[in-house]
């Protein structure tokens, strides 16, 4: 059957005379599609097990209200064991690939296993439906990247076109996840390939655009979060803006750094994962019976901050709560996305800044909601590393021109604060690509002073023929480096000629280095010379070394340069996936 459907493909390709990058704006179309309905498929499994577990479905805080505190306590604890037997029997799943998408599409082939990713996304069902304290969204991307792959393998796409195609279904979950193709297309292009690419956003954009229309086309569709009008900012407020997104700097390398902590202690208990992921649900629990609003990806009091008044201490005790609740719930190692949390402490930052800006300008400053709508951006530039996602997804959600001023300021100025601190990122991915991106740079910056090695087979003029003889027979040279009574390069001996002399039974009685030297008969380095220079020069000689003088002027041998080291420094340089 795969044969089949491989040749069926081959065939329409040659019937409309179709390219492999037209083709893959098609495939981008079915991907689209799928990754849609994978959202849709997960969401709804959350409001059949909301019913199954709690007899009601919708909001995760309304829920959580309802319930009495005995069920609000243990219901996540329950939850967590179940999902941690899920994934501890995920692990023992073997798998031949890597089963993150983002992985496969960054460092794999776009193989995405099957029996894995369904049971890790069956983990986070139970942690989600049962009032964990994360996001949705990491397990609708990955549906979605599972769609595409399989729609790959079926009909045999070679790895690199199966990684772009996995990228499209990631796009096209994100965009089905937050109604927001653009910044769907970005997140992929941005965060997990790490380049824009006109061959690979073409089609990315293809399936976000059409899981959007999907979406829209289906009973129930709404906006991820329902924005108020944003207001016009004054000249003078945007100051107050940049300030934000200097906070939101400092702030999310601090959120990322306590998730990373988190981690590292759950795995000190030395706890089996189920019993971990159940005190991490007992630990939300406990604090969702003072502050059941830690319930869920905080989803619902983002829109609440965005359309109601809520005093400071409220705000302050909900952000603290939610932002322990999400970090043992993560640190214990639940399966879920960080997004939507991440989206939360941005808005919940945002709107006491804005309250504080309101009490001390109250005539001069706009209301909280502006700032929190603001402050989800920078928090989101300054934990993902991708400012421009970012800056597109809370404009398609407020769809008003008139913040994209101060949230462009912002989301800047807030990546680069955090950059300068410390250059982390909630997406391993993004940290891989900063490291190579580095790594170029240093390669781009290396001269041959920094490849430099003994160059050991090295004689003066008058050094005897027998001397020669020995270097010859100590090293498997072809030349032996000549330099004059202050080291300065003069020349080589060639293993030809010595060879030639042997074999003629010629004199070498009273024969020096001298006798023998060949002048300007190889290549030299200079230490400021770049890597294409030398690689040019190694490309006319046919030995594995070069002699590398201080200056042409100056020609005191420093060493030599040997080709490998170049060839390898040259390799890091062309291929990222190599550091």
């Amino acid at each position: 059957m795969r044969t089949t459907l491989l040749e069926y493909r081959i065939r329409i390709q040659r019937l409309f005379h179709l390219s492999s990058s037209h083709s893959m704006l098609l495939w981008a179309v079915v991907v689209g599609f799928l990754g849609a309905l994978a959202t849709i498929i997960f969401r709804e499994c959350i409001v059949g097990m909301q019913l199954l577990l709690t007899g009601q479905s919708g909001s995760f805080v309304a829920i959580a209200k309802s319930l009495p505190w005995p069920w609000r306590l243990l219901l996540p604890a329950a939850g967590g064991v179940a999902a941690g037997g899920i994934l501890l029997l995920a692990q023992r799943v073997p798998a031949v690939a890597a089963s993150d998408y983002m992985e496969a599409v960054a460092i794999g082939d776009g193989n995405i296993p099957i029996r894995q990713s369904l049971l890790r996304s069956l983990s986070s069902l139970a942690t989600i439906a049962s009032g964990g304290s994360i996001g949705r969204e990491g397990s609708m991307v990955q549906l979605s990247a599972l769609a595409a792959s399989l729609v790959g393998r079926i009909t045999h796409f070679e790895p690199g076109r199966l990684r772009l195609l996995v990228a499209c279904g990631a796009a096209a979950g994100i965009t089905s996840a937050y109604n927001a193709p653009i910044a769907g297309a970005f997140f992929v292009t941005e965060i997990v390939l790490g380049a824009i690419v006109m061959e690979s956003f073409g089609p990315v954009v293809v399936a976000s655009v059409v899981a959007n229309i999907t979406m829209r086309a289906l009973p129930g569709y709404k906006p991820a979060y329902e924005m108020p009008v944003f207001p016009t900012i004054a000249g003078a407020e945007i100051a107050l803006f940049v300030l934000l997104g200097i906070l939101s700097g400092v702030a999310a390398p601090q959120f990322l750094h306590l998730l990373n902590s988190a981690k590292k202690q759950f795995k000190t208990t030395g706890l089996p994962l189920p019993l971990r992921l159940g005190l991490g649900g007992l630990l939300v629990g406990l604090i969702s019976v003072w502050v059941p609003e830690v319930w869920g990806n905080g989803y619902t009091v983002v829109n609440s901050l965005l359309h109601t008044s809520w005093v400071w201490w409220s705000v302050l005790l909900v952000l603290v709560a939610k932002v322990v609740a999400t970090a043992v719930t993560a640190g214990s190692g639940a399966v879920g996305g960080i997004f939507t949390p991440t989206l939360f402490v941005g808005a919940a930052s945002g709107f006491l800044f804005g309250l504080a800006v309101h009490a001390l300008l109250p005539n001069a400053s706009s209301p909280p909601f502006a700032y929190a709508i603001v402050g989800m951006g920078a928090f989101l530039a300054a934990a993902t590393s991708a400012p421009l996602m970012a800056i597109l997804m809370i404009f398609e959600m407020t769809l008003s021109y008139s913040v994209m001023l101060p949230l462009m300021l912002s989301c800047v100025v807030a990546y680069f604060i955090a950059r300068s601190l410390d250059g982390d990122s909630m997406y391993e991915i993004t940290l891989k690509h900063n490291r190579d991106a580095q790594e170029r740079v240093r390669l781009r910056g290396i001269h041959m002073c920094d490849l430099i090695r003994p160059a050991d087979t090295v004689l003066s003029m008058q050094s005897p023929f027998d001397e020669i003889s020995r270097l010859f027979l100590k090293y498997p040279v072809k030349y032996i480096y000549i330099v004059d009574d202050d080291n300065r390069y003069c020349g080589v001996v060639a293993l030809q000629d010595i060879t030639s002399l042997l074999l003629d039974k010629g004199e070498t009685a009273g024969r020096v280095a001298a006798d023998f030297l060949r002048r300007e008969f190889l290549h030299i380095i200079t230490p400021d010379m770049s890597l294409g220079n030398a690689l040019q020069l190694f490309l006319d000689h046919q030995g594995e070394r070069l002699p590398i003088v201080r200056s042409h002027a100056e020609p005191v041998l420093m060493g030599a340069i040997f080709k490998s080291a170049l060839l390898e420094a040259y390799f890091r340089l062309d291929n990222p996936k190599s550091f």
